[in-house]
């Protein structure tokens, strides 16, 4: 029996929450708190004194761990597999990475990589003859930082039959040159797809890298659950190929992507994939979601909007799924008893979105369902009341609530300022009654819980900008935005005391520390709600705990 007793510091227990100064953890489940921790441990000790652990915090500030409730885990994981590019500053800079790398690789047959920076040329269209100049005898892949776009080189367009007589595709654009033929920048799935599906699969042995690599990121990052929001049926054979060699060092679920295309299909095979996932009885992994896709984003104009682009005044975006396509697949799949995760960026997904779930909750009847849409980063006044209304969380990256170049470059000249100041409404959503919970959707963006805290508590950049910070409104305290990143997405992935009734660590509810809950926590070197918001990226992460277990402990 392992006993761990932790003293010395602060802990969190969760916002609203009296704090605590000691905790007495038992294989891997919060026994005590305070003085009857204190007493518990004093008991082992007298008895045993080898059977106890002692963690000095040495001040420290220990909280229930963080999750993550949307982020692509096996897409961040592969990108060090490929050339390097994420941090290129320049076309000419991913050219040479690029070259670097086929250099470095020469029976590489596919050369992949991940991400590119969009912002870095105008519109973000990228010619395939760049890339050749770097590699023009081997297909070359890049996505960029969205992971809705690639950039080929022009033996992919090749190996894929994309030529000016290509008709455009189905949920997707070829970008094109005035003469017709293709530039090289790809995109959305109808375009991507011309060119993956020619491509091959990665090796088993990198995928199982990936996995392992990019849990290792976040348990540095203090996160132990993640929400993988984009499972192909592949991924699912990666993921099980991964718990049985047991390298999966945090917990994941799987949400199994639905395709309009091909969703009359998927349903049985969605289905197949969760006996499977279950009959292997790994406590780190599950497949209780179905990810659907309402639009794509705002930077390629793919975003769904109720009134047009600024910059193409008849375009409204591009709706994934037409008619009431995406309210039959929804009830569908709620019907099967899997919680429904829709990505929705503009205001007119997020609508449909909205009513594909109100739908699904009139024709399927009450149950504990907690639906998720993903991103919300447009809400329209009219739906902002119906998140809480329809028990729907919405799940928010916080991180992109900046005026980055990203914003600033793509974003903002598309929507024009007055809609773009009523973006990640996060503080509105969370006011309203609703369950705001945050992700990451790293790769896209950073994995890293500090990074994202330190915006949404403040809406600046690194660098300040704007003073007082932007749509100040908007801005969360530090505790409801610690909550968002731990309580709330335990709350999402169905792993508050609520919706868990068990006594070991591996079923135990999360995302609070309280008796009886996982010992799921993250020690931090100080007090996040004693810093400026700014300092909160380079706040010292010094362990990282699973269920009592120490799955990371920083270098001292």
């Amino acid at each position: 029996m392992t006993t761990t007793h932790f003293f010395g510091g602060t802990i969190w227990r969760g916002a609203g929450e009296a704090t605590s100064r000691s905790l007495l953890a038992r294989d891997g489940v919060v026994v005590a708190l305070d003085d009857e921790a204190d007493a518990a441990a004093a008991a082992v000790v007298a008895a045993s004194p080898a059977d106890l652990e002692r963690v000095d915090l040495d001040g420290g500030f220990l909280m229930p761990s963080f999750g993550d409730g949307h982020a692509h885990p096996l897409f961040g994981g592969l990108e060090a597999e490929g050339p390097a590019v994420r941090d290129c500053r320049s076309v000419e800079a991913i050219v040479a990475a690029v070259g670097e790398y086929a250099a470095a690789h020469p029976d590489v047959p596919w050369i992949f990589g991940a991400s590119y920076d969009p912002a870095l040329v105008e519109a973000g269209l990228f010619d395939a003859r760049w890339l050749d100049e770097a590699v023009a005898d081997r297909p070359v892949v890049l996505r960029a930082y969205d992971y809705h776009t690639i950039w080929v080189n022009s033996k992919a367009l090749e190996l894929a039959g994309i030529d000016a007589a290509t008709p455009e595709p189905v949920l997707g654009e070829i970008t094109r040159r005035a003469d017709g033929s293709p530039l090289g920048t790809l995109r959305e799935w109808g375009a991507v797809d011309l060119v993956l599906d020619v491509a091959p699969t990665r090796p088993a042995d990198e995928r199982r890298r990936a996995l392992q690599r990019a849990g290792e990121y976040y348990l540095s990052h203090g996160v132990t659950w993640v929400q993988d929001a984009w499972v192909e049926p592949g991924d699912v054979d990666s993921y099980l190929d991964a718990a049985r060699h047991e390298l999966l060092p945090v917990r994941f679920n799987l949400a199994l992507y639905a395709d309009p295309r091909r969703f009359a299909v998927q349903l049985p095979r969605m289905l197949d994939s969760r006996r499977r996932v279950e009959a292997l009885g790994s406590p780190l992994l599950t497949a209780n979601t179905v990810k659907f896709f309402a639009d794509g984003v705002i930077e390629s104009e793919t975003g769904a909007l109720i009134e047009p682009y600024c910059s193409a005044l008849h375009k409204h975006g591009m709706s994934v799924w037409q008619g009431r396509d995406l309210d039959d697949a929804v009830r569908a799949v709620d019907a099967a008893g899997f919680q429904v995760h829709i990505h929705a960026i503009g205001d007119a997904a997020v609508r449909q979105a909205l009513d594909a779930i109100e739908r699904a909750l009139d024709a399927n009847g009450p149950r504990d369902r907690r639906p998720v849409i993903a991103h919300a980063q447009l809400v329209d006044d009219a739906d902002l009341a119906r998140f809480a209304e329809l028990g729907v969380i919405a799940c928010m990256q916080p991180l992109w609530a900046q005026l980055d170049p990203l914003m600033t470059v793509l974003t903002v000249p598309r929507l024009g300022r007055e809609r773009a100041d009523r973006q990640y409404r996060m503080h509105s959503i969370d006011e309203s009654g609703a369950v705001l919970s945050f992700g990451s959707d790293w790769p896209v963006s950073s994995g890293a819980p500090l990074d994202g805290l330190a915006i949404a508590a403040s809406r600046q950049t690194a660098d300040g900008v704007p003073a007082g910070g932007w749509t100040p409104d908007e801005i969360l305290p530090v505790d409801r935005a610690l909550d968002a990143y731990s309580a709330s997405v335990a709350y999402q992935a169905f792993g508050d005391a609520s919706a868990v009734d068990a006594r070991d660590a591996a079923s135990a509810p999360w995302g609070r520390i309280e008796p009886g809950a996982s010992a799921d926590l993250v020690l931090l070197a100080r007090d996040p709600r004693e810093l400026e918001p700014g300092e909160l990226p380079v706040l010292p992460i010094r362990a990282t705990y699973l269920a009592g277990s120490p799955r990371y402990r920083a270098a001292m």
